[in-house]
């Protein structure tokens, strides 16, 4: 009984300190004499994740400059998220360096297995026994998110899923992302896959600088498949001036997450949100912090 009474008091006392970091966010913003201080929006207000991995659903942003990488607004930028489909970025980053060392070109057809067939939505439908070239990998994890795809490229460049997510972790602390974990290759739902907005800023500028010719992938509004036309998951596309790019997410357990990019004269951005409370409030975010520090 006294073990018991301990165990209950010592999960009460968790439960308040986490509860007392959710409730503080931490956040700076610009340091320009006569802009205008920026205000963070709220946090998501329900946490979900599976206790066990100290991860909980959170809202985080983080303002770069894209040129020099300069902080230029964060409201809890280091604290641990779920990545969802902003992991397709280090998918792409892997997929492309196969390209500039020789092993790939633009037109490698790519196999695709029964298992990467099988993944759920957001998918473009590739049939087991079929191929897809390296090209058409890259539109289809650029502009429509597709899950299906990503075990594609990940089962072609390293045998297995699991196999590539180890490549994809060893990219990241080469990249310097220090608080980053990948174990798939799609960002689908698995509370091992760990990240921050900061690493995300740190990915998306990595790609874009290490991988320029590719940049028109990220500004596409569609992507046409077996004769579908699939719409960019980005929704600022068009809509929001200077946008170019790059990333959007989803899940239960992460909330609406995106890395934009933009440029406005010689102001280059990357702009990150994690947990929106939902596709619209998130891209309002974005838009809002791109036309204050542009």
């Amino acid at each position: 009984m006294f073990r018991r009474c301990l165990n209950i008091t010592a999960a009460l006392l968790l439960c308040l300190a986490v509860a007392a970091c959710q409730t503080a966010p931490q956040t700076t913003g610009p340091a320009t004499a006569g802009r205008a201080q920026v205000q963070p929006v709220s946090a998501v207000p329900v946490a979900y994740a599976p206790a066990e991995t100290g991860v909980h659903r959170g809202f985080s942003a983080l303002v770069i400059d894209g040129a020099t990488g300069a902080e230029l607004y964060a409201v809890d930028a280091d604290e641990p998220r779920f990545p969802a489909s902003l992991t397709k970025m280090m998918t792409l980053y892997l997929l492309f360096e196969e390209v500039a060392n020789g092993r790939f070109g633009l037109t490698t057809p790519l196999e695709v297995s029964g298992n990467a067939a099988a993944q759920p939505p957001s998918k473009i439908g590739v049939q087991a026994g079929s191929t897809i070239t390296v090209e058409q990998a890259a539109r289809a994890l650029a502009v429509r998110s597709a899950n299906d795809v990503a075990v594609v490229v990940a089962e072609n460049i390293a045998g297995s899923e699991a196999a590539f997510a180890r490549r994809m972790s060893d990219k990241a602390r080469q990249l310097g992302l220090s608080r980053t974990r990948f174990v798939n290759s799609s960002g689908l739902t698995d509370p091992a896959q760990v990240t921050t907005a900061r690493d995300m800023a740190k990915l998306g500028q990595a790609l874009t600088r290490r991988f320029p010719q590719y940049a028109g992938y990220y500004r596409a509004q569609s992507f046409t498949y077996n004769g579908r036309n699939f719409r960019a998951t980005n929704n600022l596309l068009g809509k929001v001036p200077g946008v170019d790019g790059l990333k959007t997410g989803y899940l239960r357990m992460s909330g609406y997450n995106l890395v934009a990019t933009s440029r406005r004269g010689q102001k280059r951005l990357v702009v990150v949100v994690i947990g929106g409370a939902s596709e619209q409030a998130r891209d309002a975010e974005v838009a809002r912090l791109i036309d204050a520090f542009s």
